[in-house]
């Protein structure tokens, strides 16, 4: 590790990664208990936790905000979908449904969600989003309304910049991920729970998650495929 970048942690300009932390202590032979405590703060400095009551608390458009300045500083996005359609590929009704839950007035809120969709059509930007059946088929809306959603996740496979694959529920697939999660470029991860967000930028949880990524690419169908199956998925909708 270089002199200067010894400097910048020391001075605190960087914040040191996990592994950074842990070459640091093997080279000052760190006793086992300071290896212990030390490793477990650098986790916690590298990982942060944002609850959905806290947001709501401050405004949910805040947190859009964020988002939208997080998608335009990125180049490459990694989606992940387990249950749910996320906002970039909903209709409106669809995102008003997933509000439903909040007392407050969420008509701010759906609108900057739409206004993040523009974000999709930037074509220096390359998105790969990978939608489970559950995601697709949960009936969040009524039949004509997740017909529409559907069919609209039909037309973003068409964007040049934008790969839509969907894993159906059949076969054997022997993994199985536990949580939502996107990946920006490769220094951010986000992954959701129920009650709120955990953003991890430690390097090696990154990587784990850039494997699971690649890993779930293997059991989904794109382009073709994928429309063909969506177009099931719709038809099944409107019957």
């Amino acid at each position: 590790m270089s002199q200067s970048k010894i400097s910048r942690i020391e001075n605190g300009k960087v914040q040191p990664s996990l592994l950074d932390v842990e070459r640091i202590l093997r080279a000052v032979d760190a006793s086992t208990e300071v290896i212990a405590e030390v490793t477990a703060l650098a986790r916690l400095a590298n990982t942060e936790w944002q609850g959905f009551r806290s947001l709501r608390r401050k405004g949910l458009e805040k947190k859009q905000s964020e988002l939208a300045a997080l998608e335009s500083s990125s180049s490459e996005f990694r989606y992940f979908l387990l249950s749910m359609i996320t906002g970039l590929l909903s209709t409106p009704e669809y995102i008003r449904a997933s509000l439903a839950h909040s007392t407050v007035d969420t008509r701010k809120v759906v609108a900057k969600k739409l206004e993040r969709q523009e974000v999709l059509h930037d074509t220096t930007k390359r998105f790969t989003f990978i939608l489970t059946e559950q995601a697709v088929r949960w009936p969040l809306v009524p039949p004509a309304a997740m017909t529409m959603q559907i069919d609209r996740l039909v037309s973003i496979t068409y964007l040049p910049n934008v790969r839509l694959g969907v894993i159906p529920v059949r076969g054997h697939m022997p993994i199985a991920p536990m949580d939502t999660f996107t990946i920006y470029d490769d220094v951010l991860t986000t992954v959701e729970t129920t009650t709120g967000v955990v953003i991890l930028r430690d390097p090696r949880d990154i990587a784990e998650h850039l494997a699971l990524f690649s890993a779930l690419e293997g059991y989904a169908l794109f382009g073709e495929e994928a429309r063909e199956q969506l177009s099931a998925w719709s038809s099944a909708c409107r019957s």
